[in-house]
């Protein structure tokens, strides 16, 4: 998997860079066209396919043993179903033909789920392991948000806009300071991020309802955007996702694992210029 992942890198670097058409990528590489042309499209490699064998024997079994299983629901606990009993009275009653270890297998895996249906059997989920995966594509997708900060500016304290943008897979991230939360910051906050990290994410950009962007907030994730950032938009190439507004979309910026701006330490300047200037290096989590 890692070689292949490397290959799709290389490939689309040739693709990306250098313009290299198809035909040409799959001779530099001794590759199928399908594989070139699955590198340009993602680039990680997709999972092999596996064959799914015919197995008659095993599927008849499968039926019986949920029977059996869901008889323990009500038994006792010692007299429910072992492994080894379901599997002799497979032979006795049924004359199948099947290995134990695949009934000890199935048996161990189907107990918890005919128990987390029912809801009984010692709490029914209580057996059961389960996660949610979140994975995320290295330059797929990033987030962006404005937050306040407040900047000893001159001697004085003044509130400032800190422009956040972050990449969703490395959690790498880029931070701004502006004095307004104008279009003019929004777009040039984008235009240093995208400087900083190399590129642009292929996927999406989530955001809030930032006005800078969004004129309007319609039914669902309909939004009407401002002109020049959809001309922005145009120019880079890549898409917005806005979250839904108000305690929905609060609880999906959790869910997406994204954070909201952190207030840095007090950042201490003489002049504006030198502000924004501190505050263009990367701040990622390594």
């Amino acid at each position: 998997m890692e070689r292949r992942v490397e290959l799709f890198a290389a490939i689309r670097f040739d693709w990306q860079r250098n313009r290299m058409p198809v035909r040409a990528l799959a001779r530099k590489y001794d590759v199928h066209r399908r594989t070139v042309r699955q590198a340009i499209a993602s680039p990680v490699p997709p999972d092999r396919k596996v064959p799914e064998r015919a197995a008659p024997v095993r599927e008849a079994v499968a039926g019986w043993i949920d029977e059996m299983l869901a008889e323990d629901l009500a038994a006792p606990r010692k007299q429910r179903h072992t492994a080894r009993r379901v599997f002799e009275r497979l032979a006795d009653e049924h004359g199948a033909q099947v290995s134990y270890s695949y009934v000890a297998k199935y048996v161990a895996r189907r107990r918890a789920e005919i128990a987390a249906e029912d809801g009984g059997l010692d709490g029914g989920l209580a057996g059961l392991d389960g996660f949610v995966p979140q994975v995320r594509e290295p330059g797929a997708e990033a987030e962006v948000d404005f937050g306040d900060v407040t900047v000893e500016l001159g001697g004085q304290l003044t509130r400032c806009f800190m422009f956040a943008f972050r990449l969703s897979c490395s959690g790498k991230g880029v931070h701004r300071v502006f004095a307004s939360q104008a279009q003019e910051a929004f777009l040039e906050g984008h235009v240093t991020a995208f400087e900083v990290t190399g590129g642009v994410p292929f996927r999406q950009i989530r955001y809030d309802n930032l006005s800078p962007a969004v004129a309007k907030v319609l039914a669902g994730r309909n939004r009407t955007e401002t002109t020049r950032w959809l001309a922005f938009r145009a120019h880079y190439g890549f898409e917005a996702f806005y979250c839904q507004p108000g305690a929905e979309g609060a609880r999906e910026g959790r869910d997406r694992g994204g954070d909201r701006p952190v207030p840095p330490p007090l950042v201490r300047a003489r002049a504006a210029g030198r502000v924004a200037g501190r505050a263009e290096r990367p701040a990622g989590r390594g």
